[in-house]
């Protein structure tokens, strides 16, 4: 397959497909079995207790996390590596440069990616609700304007799948439905969107599916946060 196939899957392929994914951290197991499909255009809750498995299977999405064994397609390719400039992925906490303002930091991020048009730098500030003007350093943002540029960085290259992990912590619940529209908005245009959270219910509305994690396995998807809270039906 090419890489211009790899990037231009059927509209029936799945973006992401994950088949029996295992990880081993020594002897602990923090993913078991776990297989999923994603598709393009489609908003993805991930959720579950502490200790689930929900950051370590969001890592191995992003080819962070080296499964034990198991595979992960991406756009039809089995190599993450090769298509992983399409990913857009935001760690907790975030990845940002406090000394630097919110134009520094993008035009930094930018470069990485190859782009030297400071113009995007500040058409990606005012997409998140921020003044590309504002000067000061992001160590004197607010809770929300950091995850606010968090958004910035991780879209400054138009990737096709957003991994996005507790986006709205320490956001005051204002601030996280602003961010909730913002990712709606981008899902809407295509993008591939999963979303670990702890604050299922912002989601409510907005999100397509619920993936409910537990010791290391999905548990069940559904189509709202409640019944994914639910006790899974025995298999």
């Amino acid at each position: 397959m090419t890489d211009t196939d790899a990037t231009h899957p059927s509209s029936l392929s799945p973006v992401i497909s994950v088949n029996n994914l295992v990880k081993y951290f020594g002897r602990f197991v923090a993913l078991r079995g776990v297989s999923a499909v994603f598709d393009a255009g489609r908003m993805y809750a991930l959720i579950g207790d502490n200790g689930a498995g929900k950051t370590t299977f969001l890592r191995a999405l992003a080819g962070l996390t080296k499964p034990t064994r198991g595979s992960i397609s991406v756009l039809g390719n089995l190599d993450i590596h090769s298509v992983c400039r399409y990913f857009g992925y935001m760690a907790h906490p975030s990845l940002l440069y406090d000394e630097m303002s919110g134009v520094e930091n993008l035009r930094y991020f930018s470069r990485l990616y190859g782009i030297r048009n400071d113009q995007r730098c500040a058409e990606v500030i005012r997409l998140v609700g921020l003044d590309p003007q504002l000067a000061r350093p992001v160590g004197q943002y607010s809770q929300g304007m950091r995850q606010r540029m968090s958004l910035a960085r991780v879209v400054i290259h138009d990737p096709k799948v957003l991994l996005l992990d507790e986006p709205f912590s320490n956001v005051d619940v204002s601030s996280a439905r602003e961010i909730v529209e913002l990712l709606a908005q981008m899902r809407d245009s295509g993008k591939t969107i999963v979303v670990v959270t702890h604050q299922a219910q912002l989601l409510e509305g907005a999100a397509d599916e619920f993936v409910w994690m537990r010791e290391g396995q999905i548990v069940s998807r559904t189509s709202d946060s409640q019944s994914s809270r639910r006790e899974p039906e025995e298999r």
